[in-house]
């Protein structure tokens, strides 16, 4: 595998390009997963997972009831679950992604209703309420991703006249950054061009570097929020292929990264890797296509790859604990849908 890292002043400016080449992952390791034993059987599409305070969040993307499942640790007792899905004034239409931060801090996006809400949780006795609702502003087109920063958050740009959008905590847009880096694309429209490049986005623990990873291709964005330096680091696979039609980014090529973390030291990179044209054939032949990635891709701050994880199974999610040496994981292919990964540290 083959990564460029080409680092650039890139939110104003275009120069200054240098181009650095990484012949493959130093090391590469296979992780073999051990099931989290939990009441699971609410869940439908175990999507994303963060472990806090002795409870497991899980997020299910298309629920039969509520999006978010609450799970003690060690134990694995399901507690509680809230954010209700429905048509009412206090339910959700959708949920994107979460953030938990602590058990009174945990914010969830609804990408249908253009909102993020903060919920409150107590596991003992087992209680959840709606803390806050933020109405994002309308010049926002459909957010579908967000970072909880001390003012407010960081949302993808979809209108590709920039890469991300700055909110503050009423949900008003107060300013936006970076730029799309596509060589390939450029003739693309700006908003075919945004949805091509839809990716995941992640903070580091100091709240002053933004990772971004596309889930198409094979690409990764880092930017250090304090001095506009941007670093994209480009995968074998290259960047995101899609054709436009109709003013439409129509995804082709390879399914990338499905879930992204940033931590003092690394950045942690989930990757696929699958075709689309596979998938589709898959899907009418009638045959089951595998959700998720079975590669994590780790990379220090700068970008540089530092090892390659290769897991048994597929997952959708993933939420690195480097203290207690686990990533924790969501695989919606299987009965038993939380899986912890044991990781050895020092990576370096």
């Amino acid at each position: 595998m083959r990564y460029l890292i080409v680092p650039a002043i890139a939110v104003f400016l275009t120069g200054c390009i240098g181009v650095t080449k990484n012949s493959k992952f130093p090391e590469e390791k296979m992780l073999t997963s051990q099931p989290v034993t939990v009441d699971t059987f609410l869940l439908r599409y175990p999507y994303r997972i963060v472990a806090r305070e002795d409870v497991i969040l899980v997020m299910d993307l298309h629920p039969e009831q509520d999006y978010l499942h609450a799970f003690s640790l060690p134990e694995g007792k399901h507690i509680a679950s809230f954010g209700r899905r429905g048509q009412g004034g206090e339910e959700m239409l959708s949920a994107e992604n979460f953030r938990f931060n602590s058990l009174d801090s945990i914010w969830i996006l609804d990408a249908n209703r253009m909102n993020i809400v903060r919920w409150s949780f107590s596991a003992f006795p087992a209680v959840a309420g709606r803390e806050e609702v933020i109405n994002l502003d309308k010049t926002l087109v459909r957010t579908l991703d967000f970072c909880l920063t001390d003012s407010g958050f960081i949302v993808p740009d979809y209108t590709g006249e920039s890469r991300y959008n700055f909110v503050d905590r009423k949900g008003n847009a107060v300013g936006a950054a970076g730029v799309i880096p596509s060589k390939a694309n450029r003739k693309a429209s700006p908003i075919a061009l945004a949805q091509g490049w839809r990716s995941f986005f992640a903070l580091n623990p100091a709240g002053n570097m933004l990772v971004a990873a596309t889930q198409l291709g094979e690409v990764l964005e880092i930017y250090r929020l304090d001095s506009d330096a941007h670093t994209v680091v480009y995968g074998s696979q290259g960047e995101p292929r899609f054709y436009e039609a109709q003013g439409e980014g129509i995804p082709d090529g390879i399914m990338g990264y499905f879930d992204v973390q940033m931590t003092e030291h690394y950045i942690y990179a989930l990757f696929s890797g699958q075709s689309l044209k596979e998938i589709r054939q898959n899907a009418m032949a009638g045959r089951i296509n595998e959700r998720g990635g079975r590669y994590i891709h780790v990379f220090d701050l700068e970008g540089k790859p530092v090892c390659k994880y290769i897991l048994d199974r597929s997952v959708c999610g993933i939420d690195v604990r480097e203290s207690e040496q686990i990533i924790y994981a969501v695989d919606a292919n299987s009965n038993d849908p939380i899986v912890a990964f044991r990781i050895a540290q020092p990576l370096l």
